[in-house]
């Protein structure tokens, strides 16, 4: 999954559970950039590269979800 997509599928899930999802991309260095999620955040590569799956797991433990939430 690319970095795009999972921004894509977070805000989607937060839109439908009513959370506040904020996307940062200036707040990291280079071309990283930071997700919130509710009062969850996380760091998120550069959305144009494809995710490792331990980076997707950790994001997504960060945030509280599990993969099948997205």
């Amino acid at each position: 999954m690319k970095g795009s997509e999972f921004l894509k599928r977070i805000r989607k899930l937060a839109k439908h559970r009513g959370l506040a999802f904020e996307w940062h991309p200036n707040l990291g260095k280079g071309s990283h950039g930071v997700l919130k999620l509710g009062d969850r955040r996380t760091v998120l590569r550069n959305p144009r590269d494809e995710l490792k799956t331990g980076t997707l797991h950790a994001m997504l433990k960060q945030l509280g979800l599990k993969e099948e939430d997205i």
